[in-house]
């Protein structure tokens, strides 16, 4: 500010708002300030050559670059020491913590870049949450144990919200229309089953179709899932005897004789711990896409990115 001050005193308005300041800026390399400091801190031009590995004629040259940059001597060289001037003795300190605040943020970069620091935040509905998305976390997880993974579960309307509000990087879930502004990229597509009771008479039939389901009370979840059944089942009208939220409250209602139910086979471990069976249904066979969504326009972390990665092989192997 001052310096600023001392130039308009002695220029015109006009000429100080069109000066070109970049003509009175001193501008020291970080080359030039690492050497500096080196040198100071070990105050030996051979030692601080060593710690910069260069050549101490090198160094010598920085040195000499930074005086001349500066308009001023920062180093007083004799044949027993070194000392610094007045105004090394002002740049040493100042010079040093940029020098540590750089180091400090170019090691906290690389830290993320190769994976040694983190945070994975994902939105996914509550079947997937506890069914496949455990399982994929801790394998990857087990290759970088020092990245922190946030599972968000949520009803499945809810994922995009929380893509959409940042609070979640990437989200798992169904299609959805019409769709959001999100980038989606396609994960996996699965068929809907049958899911009932054990010792239930549909088990005795080889063939399960739309027809049989609408025999029976349907537990179905709200939302965007039964809407989109209903249109693309013509042949069986579907008429829910009960609406969830969560798709474990439909597969604890099926398994106390409430009703029959369908979901994605991903959901398989938990029909088995329900003691449900899951059957293929045919006639039509209907199918659901799964997507991983991000915002646009918003890189990922390197963490995140390394994920969603790991995700669509890991779901590959287990689903091929």
């Amino acid at each position: 500010m001052h310096f600023a001050i001392t130039i308009q005193t002695e220029l015109s308005y006009k000429q100080y708002f069109s000066l070109d300041l970049s003509d009175y800026l001193m501008n020291p390399t970080l080359r030039q300030m690492r050497a500096f400091v080196a040198v100071a801190k070990t105050g030996n031009f051979t030692l601080a050559a060593q710690n910069l590995h260069v050549t101490q004629s090198a160094l010598s040259g920085l040195i000499k670059e930074l005086e001349q940059t500066l308009e001023a001597k920062v180093i007083d060289r004799s044949t027993r020491r070194i000392i610094l001037t007045d105004i090394g003795k002002e740049l040493y300190p100042l010079f040093s913590q940029m020098i540590d605040d750089l180091d400090s943020a170019l090691a906290n970069v690389a830290d993320h870049t190769h994976l040694k620091k983190g945070i994975v935040r994902i939105a996914a509905p509550q079947l997937l949450s506890c069914t496949l998305l455990p399982e994929a976390i801790a394998a990857w997880r087990g290759q970088h144990p020092d990245i922190q993974v946030q599972l968000k579960d949520t009803e499945v309307e809810g994922v995009i919200a929380r893509v959409l509000s940042g609070e979640a990087d990437l989200g798992i879930g169904p299609e959805r229309d019409p769709a959001p502004p999100l980038d989606a990229r396609p994960l996996f597509e699965m068929p809907f089953a049958l899911v009932f009771p054990k010792g239930h008479e549909l088990e005795r039939q080889p063939r399960l179709t739309w027809q049989d389901v609408a025999r029976y009370p349907l537990i179905s979840l709200q939302g965007q899932f039964t809407e989109r059944l209903r249109d693309e089942v013509d042949a069986a009208p579907l008429k829910p005897a009960n609406e969830v939220t969560f798709m474990t409250t439909a597969l604890a209602m099926a398994a106390a004789g409430l009703g029959v139910t369908v979901c994605m086979p991903y959901a398989a471990p938990l029909v088995k711990l329900y003691g449900l069976v899951m059957k293929p249904l045919e006639e039509p066979v209907l199918s659901r896409r799964f997507f991983t969504y991000t915002r646009q326009g918003r890189s990922l972390s390197p963490a995140a990115d390394s994920f969603m990665v790991f995700l669509d092989e890991f779901v590959r192997r287990a689903n091929p």
